[in-house]
């Protein structure tokens, strides 16, 4: 498998997830659903993370990866979704390393 998050598909994040959650792990998916300005990655990119720390694909090109897969161990661990923002304006944002001067919403769902 791709290990370019720039070359791997929804189809092979969608694949992963599947076999981590057949394997009895825990997962989460997260997608990008909103950009606004300049945006790393489009609408519909998708992170999938296992509770064994595995992740694949990208919804940032890195810039806010570590705080998504902080908050989808959180999503694996409690089961209730989150709708996170990151933007030029946000502390958070420049904490993480969004400094591209967009806007990205990322909605992060636990994987029954």
């Amino acid at each position: 498998m791709a290990t370019d998050a720039s070359v791997i598909d929804t189809d092979d994040v969608l694949t992963q997830a599947k076999a981590w959650r057949d394997a009895g792990k825990g997962v989460a998916l997260a997608t990008v659903v909103t950009t606004w300005g300049s945006s790393p990655r489009p609408v519909g990119s998708q992170l999938a993370v296992s509770d064994a720390q595995e992740m694949i694909g990208s919804v940032s090109g890195g810039c806010i990866e570590g705080a998504v897969v902080t908050e989808a161990q959180q999503v694996i661990d409690a089961g209730a979704p989150k709708l996170l923002d990151f933007g030029v304006s946000d502390e958070q944002a420049w904490e993480v390393g969004l400094a591209c001067g967009g806007k990205v919403q990322v909605f992060v769902e636990k994987l029954d």
